[in-house]
């Protein structure tokens, strides 16, 4: 590396100290690749390389997480979305670019859109309406993302102007469409909750989901609401001998599950100093070693509650309950209005939605649920794909709210661990003590 004449031999040390390491090695695992990160530790830092990672749509299957002094430690053991192991050199090379940087990417790299954010209260149909009053506004969404949890809806749409293809910059039109899409949101009883907001989209699309959830109070439990599927289990004990909060979560494995914890706890302003992560079959094991970004533990019952309720909301929000459609089909003005009318009509509920665009092809993702949130009959999806169009929508997975059920009753229902045996052998896995025994 060439050093700047000006920059003395002490600034190029700190430059060499602060700029992370990263190794990605084949050869360690005969079931995943090893990538492993040193860094100087700071806020945000684990949550940048997670985000890297589960970007690519990789699996962390392990990982150990470490932090010494002011250095920070990090070992992913990660494959593809088939379960094998890293050949790609392009994507090996990107993450080591991305992860050496220190700076992995805020956005998903929506440049020259409009982001949308609306939250508010979900009920059927909503999702018809926010998109048949973009259609009529003449706004072209080109990608969007859309979340539901606990009777709470939260989405980021990117839009352009319809014939100039270019930003929406007009802040008459800009009012309007808030104004319209306010109006839908609130509905009959949602006139305080409901909001939308307009910007250009420079925050990481799903971090920006948490977040927005995470403001609109999601995580707290109505009396009457009841989820479909299992919760989370999750518990937060005192390790007040080391200073530390622990926390263990329990749930059913799936992509981007750390993310959603690790996002959570950072916007929480909390530090994960040292963590495991280890998967079994169908279920997934993490602790974590946390404390307040001003050094201190968790200090009372009703945050340790908060704690607990958020990192439930965080895992269930991405949680694909309902029936998964795709629909691949040529883009025009108005597909998404359409289709989802037609879900609307026959009595199809939106839990959640990845809307894309590749070229001139609209590739789109659906998760669906009867009004009720029950899974939908096989009759009304084909009827549903008898209107849309049978090659262009396809049934990609059956209702997962049955499946994740029963696979908690397979596994016996079994409870959160607790400080003891497992915190002495992740200390072992950290290198933090010499033995676990």
């Amino acid at each position: 590396m060439e050093w700047p004449a000006s920059l003395d031999e002490y600034e190029k040390l700190v430059i060499r100290m602060n700029t992370p390491r990263v190794v990605i090695d084949n050869a360690v695992c005969a079931t995943a690749t090893l990538v492993k990160v040193d860094s100087a530790r700071k806020h945000g830092i684990l949550l940048e390389a997670v985000q890297v990672l589960t970007d690519l749509n990789l699996s962390i299957k392990k990982a150990y997480i470490s932090s010494d002094g002011r250095w920070f430690m990090d070992v992913f053991h990660v494959t593809d979305q088939n379960g094998n192991k890293l050949t790609d050199e392009s994507v090996i090379s990107y993450i080591e670019q991305s992860l050496a940087s220190s700076n992995a990417p805020r956005s998903n790299g929506f440049k020259g859109l409009t982001a949308l954010e609306l939250t508010g209260t979900d009920r059927p149909g909503l999702l018809s309406e926010v998109f048949a009053v973009l259609a009529d506004l003449q706004c072209n969404v080109v990608e969007a993302k859309v979340w539901t949890h606990n009777g709470r809806i939260a989405s980021l749409i990117y839009v352009k102007d319809e014939d100039s293809g270019s930003p929406i910059q007009d802040s008459q039109k800009i009012g309007r469409i808030e104004g319209r899409l306010r109006n839908v949101l609130k509905g009959d009883n949602d006139i305080r909750s409901a909001k939308t907001a307009v910007s250009m989209a420079v925050t990481h699309t799903e971090r920006r989901l948490h977040q927005l959830m995470f403001a609109d109070r999601d995580y707290e439990r109505k009396s009457m609401a009841k989820s479909a599927s299992p919760s989370p289990i999750v518990s937060v004990q005192d390790w007040s001998e080391r200073g530390y909060s622990v926390v263990n979560v329990q749930s059913n494995d799936r992509q981007k599950l750390l993310f959603d914890i690790v996002c959570t706890l950072t916007d929480m302003e909390y530090v994960v100093f040292h963590a495991t992560l280890d998967t079994d079959s169908s279920q997934a094991y993490q602790e974590f070693y946390i404390r307040h970004t001003d050094g201190s533990p968790i200090s009372s019952e009703a945050e340790r509650q908060r704690v607990i309720q958020c990192l439930q909301a965080a895992i269930e929000r991405r949680a694909s309950e309902g029936v998964k459609l795709e629909l691949c089909t040529a883009d025009r003005r108005g597909l998404l209005s359409d289709v989802t009318r037609t879900f609307r009509e026959n009595g199809l509920s939106v839990t959640r939605a990845d809307i894309s665009t590749k070229g001139e092809t609209a590739v789109n993702v659906f998760h669906v649920t009867d009004a009720a949130g029950h899974p939908v009959d096989s009759k009304t999806i084909e009827a549903v794909r008898q209107r849309i169009g049978l090659s262009c929508l396809k049934v990609k997975e059956p209702s997962t709210l049955q499946k994740e059920s029963s696979t908690r009753e397979e596994n016996g229902g079994v409870g959160i661990f607790s400080i003891g045996n497992l915190v002495k052998r992740n200390l072992y896995n950290l290198g933090l003590i010499r033995s676990c025994s």
